[in-house]
């Protein structure tokens, strides 16, 4: 499995809400501004990374 690493990106989005838990919001806050990137591109990538490294059963 690759190792997550956030980069910058400007490919076109689309709005979508989501509600979090406080403390997953803190810690995607404290990521994402270590990696000098938007939460939302944080988030993003996260999600990315999850469908390219999940296993299918």
């Amino acid at each position: 499995m690759e190792h997550f690493k956030p980069v910058k990106s400007d490919k076109e989005k689309v709005l979508v809400s989501v509600r979090l838990n406080v403390d997953i919001l803190e810690k995607i806050d404290e990521l994402s501004a270590k990696a000098d990137i938007s939460r939302n591109e944080f988030i993003v990538q996260c999600i990315q990374y999850s469908l390219k490294n999940i296993k299918n059963n």
